[in-house]
């Protein structure tokens, strides 16, 4: 079979692999839609595993099937996750599950950017695919894994409708999150980035005002905005340590702050620690997405309460997956680039 193999960036190579061979629990996907996720393009965390095939927002239709899979049958319209946790450690019965060892030790083979994957047994048995239903498209069956990590975002914040919202950064994270903020209620949603094009997404996703934060004073704007006071909920979908200083000074008293993006490690952000105190700010994390949050995004597809179809600003073939990585790496005139193996 063919897949895309990625060295860097730069370099993102056609090359032939053996189709994966699949055992007992286990099946086989040909891949119709995989999307170009903004992690695929962090350079300084994938390429210490480069060569590989990456690619985990995939959708695709079931072509063989091992011994003792129930609930799934050929042909069968499906996406899955890479990641998925064990649901019995100390951090799972928390509901920590991202945090859970099995999560960050699972995966494909070899990845969304082939043309056929194995899923493994463990992904299946731990609820990490889900068939797709007719009314959704495979392109936008795409989208449960990404979306699952907002959900996943909301629900530690325990977001609450008619609050304020601050997205730091308009790209695929920052979009999925306005439209999600906008789907389950927000009162005012104001959005960041430095790219026209992306604001200009942005307004026409829900966001009531959008700041360019290479020509303006965003905390300043943001306080303009919305009433002379911070907003409720912030969240950093752009890595960049201003915006985490932008997200503290502009969350209000007793707001949250979300950590949604990723820095490189080493990095050390410093900031006013009273100011942080005096406000009572609650500062969390996220990272991907659990079955109960991916189950939550499928159906907000399927009932189109987010709808992700103008989000899709290219669509390729898998021996044009380098130009997308470009396309994606680029931050320009793209959002979500689809490679579609089988044409």
């Amino acid at each position: 079979m063919r897949v895309a193999m990625y060295y860097n960036n730069n370099d993102v190579r056609l090359e032939e692999m053996p189709i994966p061979k699949i055992g007992p629990g286990e099946v086989l996907i040909k891949i119709t839609a995989s999307g170009i996720c903004g992690s695929d393009v962090m350079e300084w965390y994938r390429i210490k595993k480069a060569p590989r095939v990456l690619g985990h927002e995939i959708a695709g239709e079931i072509v063989e099937i091992g011994e003792g899979v129930t609930g799934f049958h050929v042909d069968q319209r499906v996406t899955a996750t890479h990641h998925v946790p064990c649901n019995n450690c100390m951090y799972c019965q928390r509901g920590q599950h991202t945090i859970c060892d099995l999560l960050h030790n699972t995966t494909f083979d070899p990845g969304g950017f082939a043309e056929y994957v194995r899923i493994p047994a463990v992904n299946i048995e731990k609820g990490g695919m889900l068939p797709v239903p007719d009314e959704v498209s495979d392109e936008v069956a795409s989208f449960t894994e990404p979306l699952g990590c907002a959900v996943r975002g909301m629900r530690l914040m325990n977001f609450q409708p008619a609050r304020t919202v601050l997205v730091l950064g308009s790209g695929l994270a920052g979009m999925l999150n306005i439209k999600l903020a906008k789907a389950l209620g927000a009162g005012r949603i104001i959005a960041t980035d430095v790219n026209d094009f992306r604001l200009e997404m942005a307004k026409c996703s829900g966001a009531d005002v959008v700041i360019n934060a290479a020509k303006e004073d965003v905390v300043k704007r943001v306080f303009d905005a919305n009433d002379g006071r911070g907003v409720d909920y912030a969240i950093m979908c752009a890595a960049v340590p201003q915006a985490f200083r932008q997200a503290l000074e502009a969350v209000d008293r007793g707001g949250t702050v979300m950590l949604y993006a990723v820095m490189k490690p080493g990095i050390e952000v410093p900031f006013h620690v009273f100011d942080f105190w005096n406000k009572q700010v609650t500062m969390m994390s996220t990272y991907a997405a659990a079955p109960r949050d991916l189950r939550e995004a499928l159906e907000l597809l399927r009932r189109r309460r987010v709808v992700v179809e103008d989000m899709i600003t290219h669509r390729l073939p898998l021996e044009r997956t380098g130009e997308g990585f470009k396309l994606v790496a680029s931050a320009g005139d793209s959002m979500k680039v689809i490679i579609r193996p089988h044409g």
